[in-house]
């Protein structure tokens, strides 16, 4: 009965001990991985590429590009057919910028690392609202980068693991209470432009490096 009740005594003890130093609950989200496993990284550039089950069809498969819709600039963002027609790289900068590599559910801008028609206006990800007879939000351009706040919301994303690859939302962590969460999916128009737009129906991508 005495080792029965040392034991017992001691189990408690130890239960009640304050946890390692340098343990913590708070895990990091895991990383984002591009098509050759290596993580993303806010230094480099990336292809953002429809899913294939097959690793080598991404090289050339489409991607996301940029067009002109209804409006000279700023310019909306579109998924093309193929790598030769308009596909074009893409930065990510975390809501941390010191933070260098690139996490899932967490809040980042995106932007398109190349020239196009429209000098004035930035290739930053953000959100316009068209209130025709069918509203949608669209992924459009202009955006700023940082600067998390009411007055920037739009221009924020997140990357989120999805069915053995990854997709886009917009679902800004920093606000108090929750605005617009949904995903980031294709809608295509009268004239045949597959934009971007908050859907309901994720687009599966995964990230090809430049």
């Amino acid at each position: 009965m005495k080792i029965t009740l040392f034991a017992l005594a001691l189990l408690i003890a130890l239960s009640s001990q304050p946890p390692l130093l340098g343990a913590s609950n708070n895990a990091s989200p895991p990383e984002v991985l591009d098509t050759s496993a290596k993580i993303l990284r806010a230094d480099s550039n990336y292809y953002i590429v429809p899913y294939w089950p097959q690793p080598t069809k991404c090289l050339t498969s489409g991607g996301l590009g940029l067009t002109s819709i209804g409006q000279t600039c700023p310019l909306d963002v579109i998924l093309v057919n193929d790598r030769y027609h308009g596909r074009l790289p893409l930065s990510f900068t975390p809501i941390n910028p010191k933070k260098g590599v690139i996490r899932v559910d967490t809040d980042l801008n995106i932007k398109f690392a190349a020239r196009t028609s429209c000098p004035h206006h930035s290739t930053m990800w953000t959100l316009e609202f068209v209130g025709s007879k069918a509203p949608q939000w669209f992924v459009t351009t202009g955006g700023a980068v940082g600067n998390p706040d009411w007055k920037t919301m739009y221009n924020w994303f997140k990357i989120e693991e999805y069915d053995g690859a990854y997709k886009l939302v917009h679902c800004p962590s920093f606000l108090p209470h929750k605005h617009l969460c949904q995903n980031v999916g294709v809608v295509v128009d009268r004239n045949g432009n597959k934009r971007l737009a908050l859907t309901h129906v994720p687009l599966k991508v995964q990230f090809q490096k430049a």
